[in-house]
């Protein structure tokens, strides 16, 4: 199992960068950057919470491997709602590479592999964190 930047780190850095985008965008663009800013909180935050998710329940295999499973089915729920709630361009690609990342450690899982590399989801995580960053 490869779980790049843990889950409260992640979303630590995640945090941060959605603030300082938010803060900064807020006072340089104007309304257009707010919603932006805006979707980029929602979605940092929410896919944070969730990658921590599924490396606890990656961890936790062992114990009840059905809490994999659960973990994907909650993050493609949050990632369809959050895809629903944006017009950017950005996020919406950047929502749309996380999904993908959903589906390979699906597959992985349905193939029989308990603890999935889960390196597709961090680093959607972290593309996400980019897209909310001002450039």
């Amino acid at each position: 199992m490869s779980c790049t930047g843990g889950g409260p780190a992640l979303k630590r850095r995640l945090a941060l960068a959605v603030a300082t985008a938010a803060a900064l965008t807020t006072v340089l663009s104007g309304c257009g950057a707010l919603d932006k800013a805006m979707d980029c909180v929602k979605t940092a935050d929410a896919i944070a919470t969730s990658v921590t998710k599924l490396q606890d329940a990656v961890a936790n295999a062992s114990n009840d491997v059905t809490q994999i499973e659960e973990s994907l089915n909650s993050i493609s729920t949050e990632l369809g709602n959050l895809k629903n709630t944006t017009d950017n361009a950005d996020l919406a690609k950047a929502v749309d590479d996380l999904t993908k990342g959903v589906d390979t450690v699906r597959a992985a899982v349905k193939n029989g592999d308990t603890t999935p590399d889960i390196t597709p989801i961090t680093d959607g995580a972290t593309e996400i964190g980019k897209v909310c960053t001002p450039g």
